[in-house]
Order: C-alpha cells, then sequence, then structure tokens
C-alpha cells in the first residue's frame, strides 16, 4: 500500500470521528466533493501535520466546494 493511501485511510478515519460520521458517510462525502484528490495533489504538505489541522483543513476545502460543515450538508450543487 502505498504512503498516499494509508494517509488517505488515516485522513477518513480522523474526520469520521471528527464529525461522528460511518466510514461509508465519510468516504461518500470525500468522493463526491473531491477530498481524495485534494489529499493526494497536497499529500507532501499535508502529511507532516496533526489530525487537528487535518480535519480542519478539510473542513475549509469542503466549504469551498459548497458543503456546509456545520449542518452537514450541501448548500448548492456541484458538477451535478
Amino acid at each position: 500500500m502505498s504512503k498516499e493511501m494509508e494517509f488517505a485511510i488515516f485522513c477518513v478515519e480522523s474526520y469520521k470521528l471528527y464529525k461522528a460520521l460511518t466510514g461509508k458517510q465519510t468516504v461518500e462525502l470525500f468522493n463526491r466533493y473531491g477530498v481524495f484528490d485534494y489529499l493526494r495533489e497536497f499529500y507532501n504538505v499535508l502529511h507532516t501535520t496533526g489530525h487537528h489541522y487535518i480535519n480542519n483543513d478539510i473542513d475549509i476545502y469542503l466549504s469551498s466546494r459548497g458543503y456546509n460543515v456545520n449542518l452537514g450538508q450541501a448548500v448548492g450543487k456541484i458538477g451535478d
């Protein structure tokens, strides 16, 4: 397994606990909003930070893509 894949799994597990989601919900959210692509693109920077920073960064990324991280829902349609 690649280091990038291990990091993506770590991020899913961390974000799942942070937002009280299931693994399936987290993976679906990450797929819908391109979080896996974001994590892969910025792996070199993000993997050196802690889980609090990463969770916050994912929240910022999701917000920029139209997802309301406080309510857990899409604000508008993205790419549908």
